[in-house]
């Protein structure tokens, strides 16, 4: 894929996106190429996507991709999202960012935009997960019997296994020592889990 070429300010928005370990409001980005205005950067962010340099992440507006040669990186950069807890009081998934891991991005089999990682504690879905891991997931909504997935329930992130039996959700542990129990009213799922990074 033949890329076009690019501005001064356009080279220096993807190599200020290249080095920053975080995501940057367009204010930052402003002040950080001291620019006139935020609308400056937002044009030239939609002249970087169309040219082919970067991909948005439709899940999260100030996240991006930068593609090199047409294609994504080799290592692809996923958002942490503090604890999910492998059992009864687990943490709410709010979408506050706390890190940004590197992962070779041939690991991933769907687009890394589309992927997140929390760490689990507890040790309900041992042996497969333990207390530590980084679990990725992929961003979906999706209710399907047998799967692993994050979810939310009763207020809670949660890692389970779902079987939907009737006019219920249960959710099951890994870990025998833990009963199932239904879904809460509340219930629905932020991702499956498609790999664990054990520490």
């Amino acid at each position: 894929m033949n890329q076009k070429p690019l501005t001064k300010i356009q080279e220096q928005l993807l190599e200020l996106l290249k080095k920053s370990d975080r995501l940057l409001t367009i204010r930052e980005m402003q002040s950080s190429l001291d620019v006139s205005s935020t609308s400056v950067i937002v044009r030239h962010i939609s002249n970087l996507e169309k040219k082919g340099y970067l991909k948005r992440n439709p899940h999260n507006p100030r996240d991006f991709q930068i593609l090199s040669d047409g294609s994504e990186k080799e290592i692809a950069w996923l958002n942490l999202y503090g604890l999910a807890r492998c059992g009864r009081n687990g943490m709410f998934l709010d979408g506050e960012v706390v890190d940004r891991i590197p992962i070779a991005a041939k690991l991933l089999s769907f687009p890394s935009f589309e992927g997140f990682l929390v760490k689990a504690q507890g040790d309900s879905m041992a042996p497969r997960i333990n207390e530590g891991d980084f679990v990725i997931g992929r961003i979906s909504e999706s209710i399907e019997s047998g799967k692993v997935v994050i979810c939310q329930n009763n207020g809670e992130v949660l890692i389970k296994k779902i079987q939907i039996d009737k006019d219920s959700i249960i959710l099951f542990s890994l870990n025998t020592s833990y009963p199932p129990f239904i879904a809460s009213d509340d219930f629905r799922v932020i991702g499956e889990v498609k790999g664990i990074i054990s520490r």
